[in-house]
């Protein structure tokens, strides 16, 4: 008993003694918190980090990207609301590049380069009805499409898109030129940092075709345009476009033969509409696509836009001088347009449905509604030197960039956050219909 009284004397003189040693440490703990505050960075994906966006104008544009870059991706889970119907609204801290910032522009949609005098066509974005449509985010972009790749198919309005897309993406990376070939016409972009592939095929007809001595294409309607279909597979997402070039004149071939023709003035040949020509290529890029060896990505069918030529045709003195979009109740699609328009959806819907057995993905990315309303996006005449000789013409099919073509990609990302669960949907579906073959 005596031992053990001992024993706690002892331990409470040890501690009595520890304590001004312990309370001198606490201090000097709180002391150095204070001076030195923890601070932490909360990233959803390391890669952001890895990949910061270059330098910009200003610090506010910097601190912008940050915030996108942090942002974490989020989907507006709506199958109700149809985002390609709806108005265009103002948007003051549009654009986000410029035609100093962003070098892919062409100079042909380098509008304020050649002194358009106005600048609010620059500043709208697209408000669909009954929901909401995030502003293009490149830095989740990149995310959804790290180690993947997506071809751009089709006209000139398709490398418009390309160099859209390259500028809005110029705020978190800019791509390295990594083409097989010295041609225009056949472009690929690589971001290193994401290991992302972004491609450019011009194929006005998407079939094989041939420009003749005397200005006649000859179009061979049943036939695929192997300067892309031969490389296809090699893409996760495809974006296919045409449309303008059908009002050009041209022989339609078919089983290697002539069927017709588009304002050829030849004897003995049917004069065809354009529509016949517009729906046999659509159906033949639609074929191989969906017959294609090694191509299981996604294929977005991007829709007509119309022009906007008032007062004349494009030959004829026609221009496009308006400075603010139309709201959905002064215009309408009709004739000619609509006719394309019809045309090139009925198709899409038919491969749609035959993708659907082979488990291949169709996407309907309709611009047409949005872009039909937007008469003051147009070069006109500020995509040309004014000091350059021959005869001028008012551009008032292709878009200014910046402009309102950079809200495709708002669309675009949009379908491809939505993207995984349409696919799984569609794959159970897939898996119910064979369930009940067997059965």
């Amino acid at each position: 008993m005596k031992n053990k009284a001992m024993e706690v004397s002892v331990m409470k003189k040890c501690i009595m003694q520890k304590i001004p040693l312990i309370v001198t440490l606490l201090i000097v703990t709180l002391v150095i918190l204070s001076i030195s505050p923890f601070h932490y960075h909360s990233v959803r994906d390391p890669s952001v980090l890895e990949s910061s966006p270059p330098l910009s104008e200003s610090s506010a544009a910097g601190a912008a990207g940050a915030e996108e870059a942090e942002e974490v991706i989020k989907i507006e889970d709506d199958d109700k609301c149809d985002i390609f119907t709806g108005e265009w609204i103002p948007n003051p801290k549009a654009p986000y590049y410029t035609n100093t910032s962003c070098w892919a522009i062409h100079e042909h949609q380098n509008c304020m380069k050649y002194g358009r005098p106005d600048t609010g066509f620059m500043k709208w974005r697209w408000k669909p009805d009954g929901c909401d449509l995030p502003i293009f985010n490149p830095f989740q972009f990149l995310d959804i499409v790290r180690g993947k790749s997506m071809a751009i198919v089709g006209d000139s309005l398709g490398r418009n898109q390309l160099q859209s897309m390259i500028c809005l993406l110029s705020r978190a990376e800019y791509p390295i030129d990594v083409s097989h070939t010295s041609d225009e016409n056949f472009k690929r972009w690589k971001y290193i940092s994401y290991n992302f592939t972004l491609a450019f095929y011009n194929s006005p007809f998407l079939v094989k075709s041939q420009e003749s001595d005397n200005g006649l294409y000859n179009l061979y309607l049943d036939k695929f345009d192997d300067k892309w279909t031969s490389e296809i597979h090699e893409f996760h997402y495809v974006i296919i476009n045409s449309g303008h070039w059908f009002t050009r004149r041209g022989i339609y071939y078919e089983n290697r033969r002539i069927v017709g023709c588009r304002f050829c003035q030849l004897e003995n040949i049917v004069d065809l509409p354009a529509t016949y020509g517009y729906r046999k290529a659509f159906r033949t890029a639609f074929r191989a696509l969906n017959s294609v060896k090694g191509f299981n990505g996604v294929t977005f069918l991007r829709t007509f836009t119309p022009t906007h030529f008032e007062n004349g045709e494009w030959n004829n003195g026609g221009n496009c001088v308006r400075t603010k979009p139309f709201k959905s109740n002064e215009i309408n699609l009709e004739g000619y347009d609509f006719e394309l328009y019809m045309t090139q959806v009925e198709e899409f819907r038919s491969a749609e449905r035959e993708g659907k057995k082979k488990g291949k993905r169709f996407r309907l990315l309709d611009t047409t509604q949005a872009m039909l309303m937007r008469p003051d996006g147009h070069p006109s005449k500020y995509g040309i030197p004014p000091q350059e000789n021959g005869t001028k013409f008012n551009d008032c099919m292709h878009w200014c960039l910046p402009g309102p073509i950079d809200s495709w990609s708002d669309f675009l990302l949009q379908m491809m956050k939505m993207e995984g669960k349409r696919s799984h949907e569609e794959l159970l579906q897939l898996r119910r219909m064979n369930e009940e073959l067997l059965r």
